[in-house]
């Protein structure tokens, strides 16, 4: 199967410069770095028992600030190099000032490739994040007994499925696997039945988090929503975008000075979501526009990467999208860290668990039609138990990074 895979990969890497090409012209690749993907390296490796973290995107890399920040603490640590493999997540990277932190851009899972890739780091510690399973990497790290833990692990039932079709493949690359910290119980159990041996349950470290309103001053955009209501949507997909776009149309007259913030999962498609609001009749103003923002916008797109939480911090109601449509649903934990009352449809498959809390703490409802998320909306809009909702996730999230921090440090 190896073979199969590694013949599949060298066609992709031949047909590979005409993607980096497309994709550079679409603005989803750094033309000054896209090299680092085949193995020419920007920055110099010092041979100084580097910790390597990797995470696919933005979400990810958020995720694992905080044990950067821990890493970064340690003096027995002199450098942490952070890979990821998209242009976002390296721009939410460059934002944090950290001293022996650097990024680079993760290989494709060559064999020759990850081989360059760790006798050019050396890495004494390799930290993969959520689903993120290389076959090559995993083997590589494996053959030079370097560690490799899978941090906030994440196995949906449908990539579970997938791995399982081929058995004895997947168990040559999760038993690779020295130490598995899964976010969730049906991720436990998965990763058990693939074949990692060394797992423990201690939560999703996603939980944690430091309150937006206490670590950034918001004073512009407060001012600017001063006197409007805020609902929030976050995470969107297409047709989502619409779908609130008509529920805010019902409740305009009925709430006075209500405003919706629409927060994309892809800011690419800002135009579009554009076209189709203007289409019904509602006023649009996106992030990035200099404008003041007028009385009568409607919805206020945010058409830039990694500012959900200063959105979170203004608004007491959020739905979380990727929940109306067939996709599994997008994490709330961060809206919810901010004291937001959780709105989402009926798929929510990849983020069972964490709704299942949510529920707990009765700060969560499904809404499946336009008109039952408006008469949760009107009920909601003024949610007032923020600050014990901050404090009962704060605790939970502290406890799970700090037991997390704890396990990954055995192995430094």
């Amino acid at each position: 199967m190896f073979i199969i895979y590694n013949f599949f990969l060298l066609l992709v890497l031949l047909i590979s410069p005409f993607i980096i090409i497309i994709r550079i012209f679409l603005g989803k690749e750094d033309q000054n770095r896209f090299k680092e993907k085949y193995g020419f390296y920007s920055k110099n490796n010092k041979p100084n028992g580097t910790i390597w973290i990797h995470g696919a995107s933005v979400g990810e890399i958020l995720s694992i600030i905080p044990i950067i920040k821990k890493f970064e603490e340690d003096k027995k640590i002199k450098r942490i190099l952070i890979t990821s493999s998209t242009t976002s997540s390296s721009h939410i990277f460059s934002k944090f000032r950290f001293k022996k932190a650097i990024h680079q851009y993760y290989p494709f899972d060559l064999n020759f490739l990850t081989k360059l890739f760790i006798n050019h780091w050396k890495p004494k510690l390799a930290i993969f994040v959520d689903s993120e399973i290389w076959p090559n990497m995993f083997n590589n790290l494996h053959k030079k007994n370097i560690p490799l833990i899978l941090l906030n692990a994440r196995i949906t039932k449908k990539s579970f499925k997938r791995w399982k079709s081929f058995p004895s493949f997947s168990k040559k690359i999760f038993e690779k696997i020295t130490f598995a910290l899964p976010q969730n119980m049906e991720t436990k159990k998965y990763l058990k039945l693939l074949g990692t041996k060394n797992i423990k349950f201690i939560g999703n470290l996603k939980f944690f988090g430091v309150i937006q309103k206490e670590k950034v001053k918001n004073l512009i955009l407060r001012r600017k929503f001063s006197k409007r209501v805020i609902f929030c949507a976050a995470s969107t997909h297409r047709t989502e975008e619409l779908f609130i776009g008509r529920v805010h149309k019902e409740l305009k007259s009925e709430i006075k000075n209500l405003i919706t913030i629409i927060i994309p999962r892809h800011i690419n498609r800002k135009k579009e979501i554009l076209y189709e609001l203007n289409n019904i009749g509602l006023n649009c103003q996106f992030h990035t526009s200099t404008k003041k923002l007028n009385k009568d916008t409607d919805i206020y797109i945010v058409d830039t990467y990694g500012e959900s939480a200063k959105f979170y911090s203004l608004s007491k109601l959020t739905f979380l999208g990727g929940s109306l449509i067939s996709h599994g649903g997008q994490n709330p934990i961060e809206s919810a860290r901010e004291g937001n009352y959780i709105l989402y449809g009926p798929h929510v498959e990849n983020f069972k668990e964490v709704y299942e809390i949510l529920e707990k703490l009765k700060i969560t409802t499904r809404v499946n039609s336009i008109k039952n998320m408006k008469s949760v909306v009107r009920r909601k809009i003024n949610f007032l138990q923020r600050n014990k909702v901050n404090k009962k996730l704060k605790y939970l999230g502290d406890n799970i990074l700090n037991k997390s921090f704890y396990e990954i440090s055995k192995f430094i």
